[in-house]
């Protein structure tokens, strides 16, 4: 993604209010046992590279602001370039993308 990608955002997905009760539904999650065997995994979900458990930061696979939930099948561990190089983007809109590129 370059820095001249936009999303349009849908106000409804970037309800505060909405946006905060996934932020502590996401902060309860990183308490449990499935979070830590995903952080002991070591590994980028992105780049598939190996990290140590602090290295990996966890990352919302469809973001909060596009309408992502703070579910186990929307969360990932990732190292934080993959989470700073990804932003609002989607795994899909890559694949897309790179398919144009052929």
């Amino acid at each position: 993604m370059s820095s001249d990608d936009y999303f349009f955002l849908s106000p409804e997905d970037t309800d505060p209010a909405r946006i905060k009760k996934e932020r502590e539904k996401a902060k309860k999650l990183k308490k449990t046992q499935w979070w830590q065997n995903q952080l002991n995994q070591g590994v980028c979900h992105y780049c598939e590279k190996s990290f140590s458990a602090q290295q990996l930061t966890m990352d919302h696979v469809v973001p909060l602001a596009r309408g992502g939930t703070s579910s186990k099948g929307n969360i990932v561990p990732c190292c934080r370039e993959c989470n700073q190089k990804k932003k609002l983007g989607i795994p899909a809109e890559d694949l897309l993308k790179n398919i144009q590129d052929e």
